[in-house]
């Protein structure tokens, strides 16, 4: 299988041409857009970093020295990047000054992102609470059901800061739905038509296979996790499409913040056309406690419940009552994916005879066929927020351009 590559049109990006040992100054523009805590990336690659080596960064402001937490992260081109958080506000227009040079390594200190192998799934953590968890090992419906409802590779739960869990598995009246997921629905193969959604066809499925890195750090905790894509043949199973998970979570104040990037690559020397159908790719089932009573949800167009099914969005967000006062949670949608902004696929109040379960879904298929081609990569990209409390959409639409416009970085002589 292909590792997926980390795509740097999002992040903000540049190459330091410093030898270990010396310093250079680095300026964080916001540019057009005010600025709350925003990730920062740097590429590195020409430094001469060896594992006894650590980079400092430090900001000049108000006359003074910060130490800032850093991270590096290597992807699977061998790139090295160095990420950090611009903490606080930074006001549109303004920029922020910071020191990098390199250091000997200091004793390993206690990573406050951080992941948990359960040896069945994987816990992100941020200071010791849970924010997702990514579930490896094949897990069986409820007893009773039909064995073929069963699958791995699935983010469940999903939760607020303060613990409520956001997700649902295995509902009553959806076996096939899991948590947060990224199945396809009507894929076109060889000329025949498989289902890898709705898992009780028996026309396919999705198997988680590997994790291939962890994650751990000042900045984020994560992972990368590949997944095969089968169908369900006459002549028995077939992997025909492998996928890469990369998934970040952010040391940003606040709620829980996390990055999903998706990479699909066919498998065989056959293309694979993703049909046009109305429901597809990354989804949430929502936990059962919220209804059509009790949550409402909002798009960057402005449309509410009643009206976004069918209509395209470069945000979602959906609040809910819970125990502890009110919860929710923000997809943003990258706007390099496919057939951005993206038509979602949400239930109304009428569903599940209804009772208006929350379930939303970004289908870049919903209205257009995607044609994938053997030998290439495809990715999508989403920003995940889980969140105590309520959102606005200032607050929605702010975190969007920080995500598809980040701050510009350069180096300075």
């Amino acid at each position: 299988m292909k590792k997926a590559s980390l795509v740097v049109s999002f992040l903000c990006l540049l190459s330091l041409s410093i030898n270990a040992g010396n310093k250079k100054s680095i300026i964080v523009s916001a540019g057009e857009y005010d600025r709350d805590n925003t990730v920062i990336s740097a590429e590195i690659s020409v430094w001469s970093l060896d594992n006894k080596t650590d980079i400092i960064l430090l900001e000049k402001r108000n006359g003074k020295q910060k130490k800032v937490p850093v991270q590096i992260y290597i992807d699977d081109m061998g790139r090295t990047f160095l990420y950090w958080i611009l903490d606080g506000q930074t006001k549109a227009g303004e920029s922020r000054t910071f020191i990098a040079e390199t250091k000997k390594k200091k004793m390993q200190r206690k990573n406050p992102m951080d992941v948990e192998d359960t040896h069945k799934a994987l816990i992100l953590k941020r200071n010791g609470k849970n924010i997702l968890q990514y579930n490896y090992v094949w897990m069986d419906p409820p007893e009773g059901v039909d064995k073929s409802f069963g699958r791995s590779g699935f983010i469940h739960p999903a939760y607020t800061p303060s613990g409520y869990i956001l997700t649902r598995i295995q509902p009553k009246d959806h076996y096939h739905h899991y948590g947060i997921w990224n199945p396809w629905t009507h894929v076109l193969y060889d000329g025949t038509m498989y289902d890898l959604w709705n898992l009780g066809d028996k026309k396919g499925t999705v198997r988680a296979r590997k994790i291939e890195k962890i994650y751990k750090g000042e900045v984020f905790s994560g992972y990368e996790a590949s997944l095969d894509h089968y169908i369900f043949s006459t002549v028995g199973e077939k992997i025909i499409m492998d996928e890469l998970w990369n998934v970040k979570a952010w040391n940003t104040p606040g709620g829980f913040l996390w990055d999903f990037e998706s990479t699909l690559h066919p498998s065989t020397v056959l293309p694979i056309i993703l049909k046009e159908y109305r429901y597809a790719g990354f989804s949430f089932r929502a936990t059962e406690d919220w209804t059509k009573d009790n949550c409402e949800m909002l798009t960057s167009e402005g449309y509410e419940r009643p009206e976004i099914d069918g209509t395209t969005a470069r945000w979602i967000y959906v609040n809910g009552n819970t125990k502890q006062g009110r919860s929710g949670l923000l997809f943003l949608s990258n706007p390099h994916n496919y057939n951005s902004p993206e038509p979602l696929r949400i239930w109304n109040e009428k569903a599940n005879g209804g009772r208006g379960d929350a379930f939303i879904n970004f289908a870049p298929t919903k209205n257009k066929d995607w044609t994938l081609l053997p030998g290439k990569q495809y990715k999508l990209r989403y920003r995940v927020l889980t969140y105590d409390g309520t959102m606005t959409k200032e607050h929605a639409e702010q975190l969007w351009k920080d995500y598809a416009y980040p701050p510009q970085v350069k180096e300075t002589k």
